[in-house]
């Protein structure tokens, strides 16, 4: 396969998965693996076209963050809300990411470690639909501080490829009583500092390896995965505020599993 197709395959996983609860770094590699490249050497590809994904979340959503810095200013109580949760939810992250990043970068290539948390999150989204009692909360202002610094701990556990940074995040917002809506705008908000924050480490550590040609890829690959991760937010919204999660779990379950099924048999 011309490795330009394999650029355009990834941009659109990354833009279809990234904000739903299905791991797009699970399914980055999968999707490597399948066409038979080696996943290892494209993981900091991987990780460099998610600004693409950032950016479109800070389109379709500038006017919440305009009116937020534009809030910060005028010390609006909404506006140091919103910017408090988001940075305890972040914080977690970033002292595990230091400190076990080396640990995290070994899993990135691991295929079976993907398909085996793909099925556990799958079963894991149908707990929580099925027990979690959430309520609408106002929005992600209005959330306490004990509920943003649980979910940013919860987020930790999509160090592990396949587990999925968003449905972490919403999964931990809704067990703590959060509605479906806010659940995911606060994840998608949450995205916006952790994949910055990756990408930057692992350019920082990783950037000097990558060649011209690479350079050109990762920028196709971001553009790509602006464009389809706008179209993706949107109707995702659209879906979990009339089905729930549960058509990702049984997603997650059968994709996961013909997916060990397929490593294992190869």
């Amino acid at each position: 396969m011309p490795v330009l197709l394999l650029v355009i395959i990834l941009g659109i996983v990354e833009g279809v998965t990234e904000y739903l609860p299905v791991s797009s770094t699970g399914h980055l590699i999968l999707a490597t693996e399948l066409m038979g490249y080696d996943a290892d050497r494209w993981a900091l590809f991987n990780i460099a076209i998610q600004p693409g994904a950032i950016l479109a979340i800070v389109i379709l959503y500038w006017r919440t963050f305009w009116d937020v810095l534009t809030g910060l200013f005028q010390r609006s109580p909404s506006a140091w809300a919103f910017t408090r949760n988001l940075l305890v939810a972040f914080v977690p992250a970033v002292v595990l990411g230091l400190a076990l990043g080396d640990q995290i970068e070994g899993l990135l290539g691991n295929a079976t470690v993907v398909a085996v948390a793909l099925i556990l999150g799958g079963f894991a989204i149908l707990a929580v639909e099925r027990f979690a009692k959430p309520e609408y909360s106002g929005g992600v202002a209005a959330m306490s501080l004990k509920q943003s610094v649980l979910v940013g701990i919860v987020q930790c556990l999509a160090m592990i490829p396949g587990v999925s940074r968003s449905g972490a995040t919403i999964l931990g917002a809704m067990s703590l009583g959060v509605d479906r809506r806010t659940a995911a705008e606060f994840s998608f908000f949450l995205a916006v500092p952790t994949l910055a924050g990756a990408t930057v480490l692992q350019l920082y550590k990783h950037g000097a390896g990558i060649g011209g040609d690479m350079i050109g890829y990762i920028l196709l690959g971001a553009l790509i995965s602006f464009i389809v991760a706008i179209i993706v937010v949107k109707a995702f919204l659209a879906i979990i505020t009339r089905y729930g999660f549960g058509p990702f779990a049984w997603y997650r379950i059968i994709a996961g599993g013909a997916a060990l099924i397929w490593l294992t048999a190869r």
